[in-house]
Protein backbone atom coordinates (compact mmCIF):
# COMPACT_ATOMS: atom_id res chain seq x y z
CA UNK A 1 0.00 0.00 0.00
CA UNK A 2 1.57 3.56 -0.84
CA UNK A 3 2.02 6.06 1.87
CA UNK A 4 -0.88 8.66 1.58
CA UNK A 5 0.02 11.59 0.45
CA UNK A 6 -0.50 15.37 1.52
CA UNK A 7 -4.10 14.89 0.31
CA UNK A 8 -5.51 12.64 2.44
CA UNK A 9 -4.18 15.38 5.08
CA UNK A 10 -6.71 17.85 3.60
CA UNK A 11 -9.02 18.16 6.42
CA UNK A 12 -7.04 18.29 9.36
CA UNK A 13 -3.62 19.64 8.26
CA UNK A 14 -3.44 21.49 12.26
CA UNK A 15 -3.41 17.99 13.84
CA UNK A 16 -1.02 16.55 11.78
CA UNK A 17 1.48 19.84 11.93
CA UNK A 18 1.02 19.66 15.63
CA UNK A 19 2.00 16.14 15.53
CA UNK A 20 4.67 16.13 13.27
CA UNK A 21 6.19 19.21 15.68
CA UNK A 22 6.25 17.33 18.68
CA UNK A 23 7.83 14.32 17.15
CA UNK A 24 10.60 16.58 15.57
CA UNK A 25 11.06 17.52 19.33
CA UNK A 26 10.97 13.93 21.09
CA UNK A 27 11.08 11.39 18.63
CA UNK A 28 7.89 8.62 18.44
CA UNK A 29 5.04 9.95 20.23
CA UNK A 30 1.55 8.56 21.30
CA UNK A 31 -2.02 10.10 21.69
CA UNK A 32 -4.19 9.11 24.64
CA UNK A 33 -7.46 10.00 25.50
CA UNK A 34 -10.27 8.78 27.02
CA UNK A 35 -14.07 8.25 26.93
CA UNK A 36 -16.78 8.02 29.70
CA UNK A 37 -15.69 9.61 32.39
CA UNK A 38 -19.01 11.05 32.78
CA UNK A 39 -21.19 8.67 32.73
CA UNK A 40 -23.25 7.12 35.90
CA UNK A 41 -22.69 2.91 34.30
CA UNK A 42 -20.13 1.35 32.90
CA UNK A 43 -16.54 1.60 32.38
CA UNK A 44 -14.03 4.25 31.47
CA UNK A 45 -12.17 3.27 28.25
CA UNK A 46 -8.70 4.65 28.12
CA UNK A 47 -6.58 4.39 24.29
CA UNK A 48 -3.63 5.18 23.06
CA UNK A 49 -2.21 5.47 19.56
CA UNK A 50 0.95 5.99 18.04
CA UNK A 51 0.10 7.17 14.29
CA UNK A 52 2.26 6.53 11.34
CA UNK A 53 3.61 9.89 10.10
CA UNK A 54 3.87 8.54 6.21
CA UNK A 55 0.43 7.37 6.10
CA UNK A 56 -1.86 10.03 7.56
CA UNK A 57 -5.65 8.80 7.93
CA UNK A 58 -8.31 11.44 6.09
CA UNK A 59 -10.72 12.64 8.18
CA UNK A 60 -9.24 12.08 12.18
CA UNK A 61 -10.84 14.41 14.22
CA UNK A 62 -12.44 15.20 17.69
CA UNK A 63 -14.84 12.45 18.32
CA UNK A 64 -17.18 14.31 19.88
CA UNK A 65 -17.34 15.95 16.29
CA UNK A 66 -17.47 13.24 14.17
CA UNK A 67 -20.64 11.34 13.65
CA UNK A 68 -21.09 7.98 14.76
CA UNK A 69 -21.16 6.32 11.19
CA UNK A 70 -17.79 8.09 10.77
CA UNK A 71 -16.24 7.55 13.90
CA UNK A 72 -17.12 4.06 13.19
CA UNK A 73 -15.14 3.77 9.84
CA UNK A 74 -12.51 5.94 11.28
CA UNK A 75 -11.86 2.99 14.08
CA UNK A 76 -11.44 0.45 11.43
CA UNK A 77 -8.57 2.58 9.40
CA UNK A 78 -7.09 3.67 12.74
CA UNK A 79 -6.70 0.01 13.92
CA UNK A 80 -5.57 -0.83 10.68
CA UNK A 81 -3.18 1.79 9.96
CA UNK A 82 -1.74 2.84 12.96
CA UNK A 83 2.01 1.58 14.03
CA UNK A 84 0.63 0.47 17.59
CA UNK A 85 -2.65 1.18 19.60
CA UNK A 86 -4.05 -0.06 22.56
CA UNK A 87 -7.56 0.48 24.78
CA UNK A 88 -8.29 -0.46 28.37
CA UNK A 89 -11.38 -0.59 30.49
CA UNK A 90 -11.46 0.53 33.72
CA UNK A 91 -14.51 -1.30 35.81
CA UNK A 92 -17.34 0.70 37.23
CA UNK A 93 -16.15 -0.76 40.38
CA UNK A 94 -12.32 0.31 40.07
CA UNK A 95 -13.97 3.54 39.31
CA UNK A 96 -15.59 3.39 42.55
CA UNK A 97 -12.24 2.37 44.76
CA UNK A 98 -9.96 4.65 43.10
CA UNK A 99 -12.51 7.81 41.96
CA UNK A 100 -12.92 8.30 38.56
CA UNK A 101 -9.56 10.79 38.45
CA UNK A 102 -7.21 8.42 39.25
CA UNK A 103 -8.91 5.44 37.75
CA UNK A 104 -8.89 7.59 34.73
CA UNK A 105 -5.12 8.48 35.01
CA UNK A 106 -4.62 4.59 35.57
CA UNK A 107 -6.06 3.46 32.32
CA UNK A 108 -4.16 6.20 30.50
CA UNK A 109 -0.93 4.61 32.19
CA UNK A 110 -1.74 0.84 31.22
CA UNK A 111 -2.97 1.63 27.58
CA UNK A 112 0.49 3.35 27.19
CA UNK A 113 2.52 0.76 28.85
CA UNK A 114 0.66 -1.86 26.43
CA UNK A 115 1.18 -0.36 23.08
CA UNK A 116 3.39 -3.00 20.80
CA UNK A 117 6.03 -0.12 20.24
CA UNK A 118 6.99 2.11 23.21
CA UNK A 119 6.76 5.84 22.13
CA UNK A 120 9.79 7.95 23.50
CA UNK A 121 6.70 10.39 24.79
CA UNK A 122 2.93 10.74 24.88
CA UNK A 123 0.66 13.71 24.67
CA UNK A 124 -2.06 13.32 27.18
CA UNK A 125 -5.52 14.60 26.61
CA UNK A 126 -6.73 17.17 29.20
CA UNK A 127 -4.78 19.43 31.95
CA UNK A 128 -3.19 16.87 33.84
CA UNK A 129 -0.80 13.53 32.93
CA UNK A 130 -0.64 10.28 34.96
CA UNK A 131 1.93 9.76 37.12
CA UNK A 132 2.89 6.43 36.40
CA UNK A 133 3.59 6.70 32.61
CA UNK A 134 6.66 4.49 31.10
CA UNK A 135 7.91 7.57 29.13
CA UNK A 136 7.63 11.19 29.45
CA UNK A 137 4.86 13.45 28.69
CA UNK A 138 2.67 16.51 28.14
CA UNK A 139 -0.52 17.10 28.85
CA UNK A 140 -2.86 19.08 25.71
CA UNK A 141 -5.87 20.94 27.20
CA UNK A 142 -8.39 20.58 23.80
CA UNK A 143 -5.77 18.21 22.65
CA UNK A 144 -8.44 15.77 20.68
CA UNK A 145 -8.93 19.17 18.54
CA UNK A 146 -4.91 20.06 18.51
CA UNK A 147 -3.39 16.59 18.16
CA UNK A 148 -3.97 14.07 15.18
CA UNK A 149 -2.79 10.93 17.44
CA UNK A 150 -4.97 12.41 20.78
CA UNK A 151 -7.65 12.63 18.28
CA UNK A 152 -7.54 9.07 16.89
CA UNK A 153 -7.21 8.04 20.88
CA UNK A 154 -10.41 9.63 21.23
CA UNK A 155 -11.84 7.83 18.26
CA UNK A 156 -11.04 4.41 19.75
CA UNK A 157 -11.91 5.07 22.96
CA UNK A 158 -15.49 6.58 21.92
CA UNK A 159 -16.12 3.86 19.75
CA UNK A 160 -14.94 0.94 21.95
CA UNK A 161 -17.47 2.44 25.08
CA UNK A 162 -20.05 2.95 22.72
CA UNK A 163 -19.93 -0.93 21.29
CA UNK A 164 -19.15 -2.38 24.69
CA UNK A 165 -22.36 0.04 25.83
CA UNK A 166 -24.83 -1.39 23.06
CA UNK A 167 -23.80 -5.11 24.21
CA UNK A 168 -25.13 -4.07 27.68
CA UNK A 169 -28.19 -2.68 26.33
CA UNK A 170 -28.63 -6.40 25.10
CA UNK A 171 -28.58 -8.14 28.03
CA UNK A 172 -30.26 -4.93 30.13
CA UNK A 173 -32.63 -3.38 27.32
CA UNK A 174 -34.89 -1.99 30.12
CA UNK A 175 -31.78 1.22 30.72
CA UNK A 176 -31.75 1.86 27.17
CA UNK A 177 -28.34 1.70 27.76
CA UNK A 178 -28.02 2.04 23.77
CA UNK A 179 -29.74 5.04 23.60
CA UNK A 180 -27.85 7.14 26.46
CA UNK A 181 -24.78 5.24 26.67
CA UNK A 182 -24.70 5.67 30.39
CA UNK A 183 -25.09 9.80 30.85
CA UNK A 184 -27.25 10.87 33.50
CA UNK A 185 -29.98 11.97 31.20
CA UNK A 186 -33.89 12.85 32.53
CA UNK A 187 -34.66 9.36 30.67
CA UNK A 188 -32.12 7.29 32.26
CA UNK A 189 -32.59 8.95 36.00
CA UNK A 190 -36.08 7.66 35.36
CA UNK A 191 -35.36 4.28 34.20
CA UNK A 192 -32.95 4.07 37.58
CA UNK A 193 -36.18 4.74 39.21
CA UNK A 194 -37.90 2.30 37.99
CA UNK A 195 -35.51 -0.61 37.79
CA UNK A 196 -33.09 0.13 40.51
CA UNK A 197 -29.15 -0.33 40.61
CA UNK A 198 -27.36 -3.40 38.59
CA UNK A 199 -23.62 -4.53 39.33
CA UNK A 200 -22.43 -2.04 36.28
CA UNK A 201 -23.28 0.92 37.67
CA UNK A 202 -21.19 3.45 39.73
CA UNK A 203 -22.18 3.38 42.82
CA UNK A 204 -19.93 6.44 44.27
CA UNK A 205 -21.48 8.54 41.20
CA UNK A 206 -24.67 7.55 42.19
CA UNK A 207 -24.29 8.08 45.86
CA UNK A 208 -23.95 11.89 45.33
CA UNK A 209 -27.48 11.95 43.42
CA UNK A 210 -29.63 10.31 46.40
CA UNK A 211 -29.80 6.74 44.65
CA UNK A 212 -27.44 4.85 46.49
CA UNK A 213 -26.96 4.48 50.28
CA UNK A 214 -24.14 2.63 52.21
CA UNK A 215 -26.16 -0.80 54.00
Amino acid sequence: MMPRTSKSMSSNPALYAFDAEQRARFGTICGVDEAGRGPLCGPVCCAAVILDPDDPIEGVNDSKKLSEKRREALYEEIIQRAVAYQVVFISPQEIDEKNILWATMDGMAQAVAGLDTQPDYALIDGNRCPPDLVCPSQSVVKGDATSASIAAASILAKVSRDRYMKELDKQYPQYQLAKHKGYPTKLHYELIAQYGIQPFYRRSFLKKQGYWHEP
